[in-house]
């Protein structure tokens, strides 16, 4: 197996304008507006959990909230020398991900935000890995603190949702499958669920 093919990715995005946090990409409403997604954090590491890259992303439009009892994210991260431009960022991922196998928690949202197609073969999602919905009997996407808990007795997110810890987190939990998982690609049974259909436009 070329380990080196491995990489995992996790984002981390805030509310712009109008309206509150949003995290993973996933839309939260205030009572009157909506908030913009806007990435403020991406970090990715290896198939050892070492970190090949973890930025913040300076903000283009103010942040409504940065709620950083939850997130961590302060303005002074923002504002750091750790922050870049987001096309300077983008660009990077992108040149990090190529012909890698992705492995992540719930990818379609941080291809989403990052505006980065990845050819579905080429992921390993762990929201979507059947024997984990089997196993928790779920129908629904997990949540990666919840599969940590229960399938390697692991905490994450105790105090904040960091992408560094998740994206090590995903990585430890793939590779604990990982034999069982590529045995099923190999004999020609995908062991993954289908991503939501309106992201359908993140993979390729």
């Amino acid at each position: 197996m070329l380990t080196f093919k491995y990489i995992a990715l996790s984002t981390q995005s805030v509310g712009v304008g109008p309206g509150i946090l949003v995290l993973k990409a996933v839309s939260v409403r205030s009572s009157h507006h909506s908030a913009a997604i806007s990435h403020r954090r991406v970090a990715i590491v290896d198939y050892r959990g070492s970190t090949v890259l973890d930025y913040f992303v300076k903000p283009t439009l103010p942040v409504s909230d940065y709620r950083t009892n939850v997130t961590g994210i302060s303005p002074q991260d923002l504002e750091s020398d750790n922050a870049l431009p987001f096309d300077d960022v983008q660009s990077r991922v992108a040149s990090v991900i190529a012909s890698k196998i992705i492995v992540g928690h719930s990818l379609w949202n941080d291809f989403s935000v990052l505006g980065l197609p990845h050819p579905a073969v080429a992921t390993r999602d762990v929201a979507l890995y059947r024997p984990f919905r089997t196993t928790l009997r779920s129908n629904h996407v997990i949540g990666l603190q919840t599969l940590m808990w229960h399938l390697m007795n692991r905490q994450v997110q105790k105090e904040h949702v960091v992408p560094l810890e998740n994206v090590r987190a995903v990585i430890d939990l793939y590779r604990s499958v990982e034999t069982d998982c590529e045995a099923s690609i190999a004999a020609g049974d995908w062991p993954f669920l289908l991503p939501p259909e309106n992201f359908a436009r993140c993979y390729l």
